[in-house]
């Protein structure tokens, strides 16, 4: 076990390759500096084979970690980690345009909203160059109750100037195909941004399990 005081005297080399070996490999790593390298990767191993990759581990519920295994300890390093990539997304959004890098918008989606035990609905405002403005919640619970207007959508869109607009939100029990009730609530926010000239590019939907793309499922 290391002492993350030493944590610049531990250097760590991974190739670029992606796959279980290389998430293995960097999620001991981290362990290392709560528990014996050896018990970390074992740890490691049995993390990745239950929750499927690196990204999956870091957005899970800390009560799922717990179980499988992760030391009170572990779950701060992970968190942090999970914060930093997150921030690190997010400012990757704001300064190129979204529609030219769908996967960094989903994997940003899936760091933040993945994990959650509560349904959020929230909306990304873009510009004229479609970068991120800013990323809103809108509403907490499901899409059917929760306090989600449309008028309040469209109006904080003039607010912020936006041109376009991407609905995001997220199912719980981890299945990310869209419901009857997110079918209505994007036809009614595409039709009113419509008649002033804001775009609806798209609605995704995040789940543990993964995203979905009503663009891409042929939805809008």
């Amino acid at each position: 076990m290391r002492s993350l005081s030493d944590v610049r005297n531990v250097p760590f080399t991974c190739d670029r390759a992606h796959g279980p070996d290389a998430d293995r490999a960097l999620l001991a790593h981290l362990l290392g500096f709560v528990m014996p390298n050896r018990e970390a990767d074992s740890l490691a191993g049995k993390l990745i084979a239950e929750r499927g990759n690196y990204p999956r581990v870091l957005t899970s519920a800390p009560s799922t970690l717990i179980k499988l295994g992760v030391p009170p300890e572990g779950l701060d390093i992970l968190a942090t980690v999970a914060q930093s990539l997150e921030r690190a997304l997010y400012r990757e959004l704001t300064h190129g345009n979204i529609l030219s890098g769908w996967q960094a918008l989903f994997d940003y989606l899936h760091v933040s909203l993945g994990h959650s035990r509560r349904e959020h609905f929230r909306v990304l405002f873009l510009n004229s160059r479609n970068a991120l403005i800013a990323d809103e919640e809108m509403g907490v619970g499901t899409v059917n109750q929760a306090p989600v207007y449309v008028r309040e959508v469209i109006h904080r869109a003039l607010d912020l100037g936006a041109t376009a607009l991407i609905l995001v939100h997220n199912h719980p029990s981890g299945d990310p195909q869209p419901s009857r009730d997110d079918i209505q609530l994007t036809n009614h926010v595409r039709d009113a941004a419509r008649v002033l000239g804001i775009h609806l590019h798209d609605h995704v939907v995040v789940g543990e399990g993964g995203t979905q793309s009503f663009k891409t499922l042929g939805l809008l």
